[in-house]
């Protein structure tokens, strides 16, 4: 794991939450118009920065070797053109790899949604396999409680958040990838540094986290439980890196 040091700690794409730890993704300008919320925003409003936010920071090496591969399938799949400049063939090639990227996260939210629904007790048409193969897993490893699904919340020490399942005790956020063998699945430091974040967020600091990894494709589900030793790392780990974004911003 590796620290990224960008020019801007903060991009459009950033979430944040009021000190009641209501989502404030969005914030209407002086125009009267709706637009993704800043910094500058947050330091007006007294807005806390997500987790996910804090987490940009880091450099994620598993996620840029699967974009690299997608490029290079990308450049082999797709024939150059007669005559097409470089330049022109680059940009296809890109735009391709992107497409491919796009459509794997459309499907991990896609996914989220049905398994949100289901524990909303909503009805959801799609992914039904992958949904009812999540409950189960769930049900298996740590029983039958009362989960709450999507509740955001906002922590003094200045972050905030959106967990996707938790009861008393316990707390759960779920990861899709492609993969069709279980014994094949990843998992990364961010992904510990974000339940830990979650559990402290949460008022819930000696909860079990844990990871539910659903395949994108067959309604696999792979879970894996952070140990507690493993849990107090990643606090330690997020807590320095989320000193690190407020001294770099210069807001706390």
């Amino acid at each position: 794991m590796t620290l990224i040091v960008k020019d801007s700690a903060t991009s459009d794409n950033d979430h944040w939450y009021n000190r009641d730890g209501i989502p404030a993704y969005t914030t209407v300008g002086e125009n009267g118009k709706t637009r993704a919320t800043t910094l500058k925003d947050a330091r007006k409003h007294g807005f806390v920065p997500s987790v996910t936010t804090i987490l940009k920071l880091l450099n994620k090496p598993g996620l840029n070797q699967w974009m690299n591969m997608q490029t290079l399938l990308a450049a082999l799949t797709l024939p150059r053109r007669p005559d097409e400049p470089e330049s022109q063939y680059i940009e296809r090639v890109l735009h391709d790899s992107k497409s491919q990227a796009k459509s794997a996260a459309d499907t991990g939210t896609a996914i989220h949604a049905a398994i949100e629904a289901f524990y909303e007790g909503r009805v959801h048409d799609t992914y039904q396999s992958h949904v009812m193969a999540c409950s189960n897993a769930i049900a298996e490893e740590f029983g039958e409680h009362g989960w709450i699904a999507e509740r955001s919340f906002a922590h003094e020490l200045g972050f905030g958040g959106k967990c996707d399942l938790f009861a008393p005790g316990f707390v759960l956020d779920i990861k899709t990838q492609d993969f069709t063998d279980v014994k094949s699945i990843k998992t990364y430091d961010e992904h510990l540094m974000q339940l830990a974040a979650y559990r402290v967020g949460l008022g819930m600091p000696a909860a079990r986290c844990a990871n539910v990894i659903v395949s994108r494709g067959e309604p696999l589900v792979v879970i894996h439980e952070w140990s507690e030793d493993q849990l107090q790392r990643g606090w330690q780990m997020f807590s320095t890196l989320l000193k690190f974004w407020q001294l770099k911003t210069g807001y706390q």
